[in-house]
This record gives C-alpha cells, sequence and structure tokens, in this order.
C-alpha cells in the first residue's frame, strides 16, 4: 500500500531552485564558435535577475557532446527568461553550433551541506589545480549582492514536481468552457482515438480518465515515466490536436497550443497537481472497479487539511483487502478540490468510504467544507445526496493495454 503526504499544498516549490541541464552535440570543427557563443551567453545571462550560476562540461569520452547547466532561484524567473526575444536572439549563434539540444529541468530537493576551508587547507599552497579550487571555493562562499524585488513571474506549467507513487506520476489538467457549450464539448471530447501508448523507452501512458461537471472539464492522467515528455507527445498526436482544436472555441480562456508561451502559460492556468495517492497492489488486479471523481466544496484555505484527514482514512481503507474503496487520488489548486476513486461497489451503497467522511474524522473534516447540511455526519443518505451533488459525470476513461 501506497500513501503520500508530501504534496499537501498547491504551492510548494515557489521558493526552490531550478537547476537546468542542456545537453548538446556540437558541429565537428564548430568548437571554437561555439565556446565563443557560450562566453557571450553567460556573461549576459548572469545579470539576468534570478540567476545563480552556470557551467560548461565537455564529455570525457565524446569531445563533441557537451553539457551545459545552469542555476536559478526558482522556475518562475527562468521561465520568464527563456520565453523572451531577447533569449531567442542571444542563443541563436550558440544553435548554429550544434546538432542537437536536449533541455532537462529540476527542481532542487536535497543538497548536501558545502565544506568550508579549513585552517590546515588553506596552507596548502595555491599553485595549479589548487588555485582554480580556492578561487571556485571563495567565489562560492563570497555573498551575492541583493536582487531587488521581482513580482511574480509566469509559472511552470508544472509548478512542482507531480506526485508520483506506487510507480505511476499523476497529475491533471482542469479548464472550463463557456456555458451553453456543456454538450458540445463532451460528444467531441469522447469521441476521439487513443494516442500511442508508448512515449520513449522510459515513458508511457497508462490511464486517462475525463470527467465534467457543468462546464468544468477535468483530465486526470497516470503516467509511468515523466510526465513533461508524456504531455508533449500527447499534445503532438495527430487525433489529439484535432480535437483540442475542436474544442477550442468553446473555451472561457483563450489558447494556442501551436504557440509555446501560449501553451505554456494555458498549462500553468490548467494545472491541477495530485496532492495524496493511496492504493496498494491489489488495486491492479481488482475486478469490477469503477472510477468516480468528486468536486468537494472546501472552504478557502482549508485544502490541505482536508486532503490530509481524507488521507488517514483512505490509506487505511486502501489496504483492507475487504473494503470496496481500491484506491484514491487528491487533486488541489487554488479554489478547486477533486476527489477521484476507484470502487469496487456503487458509491450510494458505500458512501461513507466512498467519500471519507468517516464518524471518526468528520467532526474535524465538515467545518472544513461547505456540505450546507449538518446531518452529513451522521445520516448516510445525506451523505449520498452531498456525493451526488459533488458527482462529476464520466467522460471518457481510457487505460493503455498492459506492455
Amino acid at each position: 500500500m501506497t500513501t503520500d503526504y508530501t504534496h499537501t499544498s498547491a504551492a510548494g516549490t515557489a521558493d526552490q531552485r531550478l537547476r537546468v541541464v542542456l545537453l548538446l552535440d556540437v558541429h565537428e570543427g564548430q568548437e571554437q564558435k561555439f565556446l565563443a557563443a557560450y562566453d557571450q551567453i553567460c556573461h549576459q545571462v548572469a545579470d539576468v535577475p534570478g540567476h545563480i550560476s552556470d557551467q560548461l562540461c565537455q564529455s570525457l569520452g565524446n569531445s563533441s557532446q557537451w553539457l551545459i547547466t545552469s542555476e536559478w532561484e526558482c522556475a518562475e524567473p527562468f521561465l520568464s527568461w527563456v520565453d523572451s526575444a531577447a533569449h531567442r536572439a542571444l542563443v541563436q549563434p550558440l544553435h548554429d553550433c550544434v546538432a542537437d539540444t536536449r533541455s532537462l529541468r529540476f527542481v532542487i530537493a536535497r543538497q548536501t551541506p558545502e565544506t568550508a576551508l579549513t585552517p590546515e587547507t588553506a596552507q596548502i599552497p595555491e599553485t595549479g589545480q589548487a588555485v582554480e579550487a580556492a578561487q571556485s571555493t571563495k567565489a562560492a562562499q563570497a555573498p551575492k549582492p541583493a536582487r531587488p524585488a521581482q513580482r511574480p513571474l509566469r509559472t511552470d506549467p508544472l509548478p512542482r514536481p507531480p506526485l508520483a507513487s506506487g510507480g505511476l506520476v499523476r497529475h491533471a489538467i482542469a479548464f472550463t468552457v463557456k456555458p451553453g457549450s456543456e454538450k458540445q464539448v463532451e460528444r467531441i471530447l469522447a469521441g476521439y482515438a487513443s494516442p500511442e501508448a508508448r512515449v520513449d523507452a522510459n515513458t508511457r501512458l497508462c490511464r486517462t480518465s475525463l470527467f465534467m461537471r457543468g462546464n468544468q472539464v477535468v483530465r486526470a492522467v497516470e503516467v509511468k515515466g515523466d510526465l513533461g515528455n508524456a504531455l508533449r507527445h500527447v499534445a503532438e498526436q495527430p487525433e489529439v490536436r484535432q480535437v483540442e482544436e475542436a474544442v477550442n472555441p468553446y473555451l472561457e480562456e483563450a489558447r494556442d497550443l501551436t504557440d509555446p508561451t501560449s501553451a505554456r502559460a494555458f498549462f500553468a492556468r490548467a494545472a491541477l497537481p495530485a496532492v495524496h495517492h493511496a492504493g496498494g497492489p491489489q488495486a491492479l488486479a481488482a475486478a469490477e472497479v469503477t472510477r468516480h471523481a468528486f468536486l468537494y466544496p472546501v472552504r478557502p484555505g482549508q485544502a490541505a487539511a482536508v486532503a490530509r484527514l481524507l488521507g488517514e482514512q483512505d490509506g487505511e481503507a486502501a489496504a483492507d483487502a475487504t473494503s470496496p474503496l481500491v484506491q484514491s487520488t487528491m487533486f488541489v489548486r487554488e479554489g478547486l478540490f477533486m476527489r477521484m476513486v476507484d470502487l469496487s461497489r456503487p458509491y450510494q451503497d458505500v458512501p461513507v468510504q466512498a467519500s471519507g467522511i468517516t464518524p471518526r474524522v468528520a467532526q474535524r473534516l465538515l467545518p472544513l467544507l461547505d456540505t450546507g447540511d449538518p446531518a452529513v455526519a451522521a445520516d448516510e443518505s445525506a451523505l449520498v445526496r452531498f456525493l451526488t451533488g459533488c458527482e462529476m459525470s464520466l467522460v471518457t476513461d481510457r487505460a493503455a493495454p498492459a506492455s
């Protein structure tokens, strides 16, 4: 059984440093031009607010392979800079020298403490490599000048590392359509052909579940491997492109997925991160399981507490082979809280397990919800009415064949 409490806030990494890794294959004979272009870039990027440092490395086993790493105070300043016209103009000479590039971005989760110079090491003559080491250490220890306060910039499409448990990455996208267009949108979203499940050697689409309630649309995905690669793969599929273009006229907020900046802004707004998952191996083998999603009316500022309390119940239930709750996942962003459950019985028959509102936590949980009915705590029929009022319609639920 897997229970994860590490993501219980929708604002998980706004202050975490970002490591950007760029892999390059430089054309033969272009090394000096490449190095000149890099020198120009590194001097200018040093003045970009939010930038901390960068480093250029050459492969020990293949001289045409190079690696550029940079560190940023957080994701927002990097994304703002990398999307700018100034950045595109600055890096063009570098790209003219390379045959292939691959960019990776990581939030720094752990770091070993830096070791300061001891009095003994300070006495070592600073010659050769020792000079370079000492200079590097001094530079690292030197305080950086204070940067002026910056107003918030555009956020990453995945503003924090997505929730991974049980070997799967879970994430959701939520957006709204124009009132009155719900039936047309539902027909469009239910009728497309599934994209190829295999993304690359390490990434595979496992399941996509799409729900609607009113004009709110939520698409939940389960991926083995890299979520970013999977989302890009799906967006490039012709059948998916056709569906997205058909939905565009009905969206409340316009988007252009053919434009990288517009696409990034859309996915930043639409991200509905998973904050908790409970489920065990029996979830994969369970027969006659149905999937449901409920939008809970969570009071402002209480999403993390609700996820924690519900998670306590779900972890115990999912560990019990006799429980009708096979697995659950909760997705949260400001103003939106979705609980997705797989049940072996209709939720109307097992409302306590389906909702997670057990007698043990009801007294603490219900004040955090705007249920409108105090009887929910003691009356199962009231609890069924609550779930029915929160239920989303399942438009499509597609699982890829086992690999």
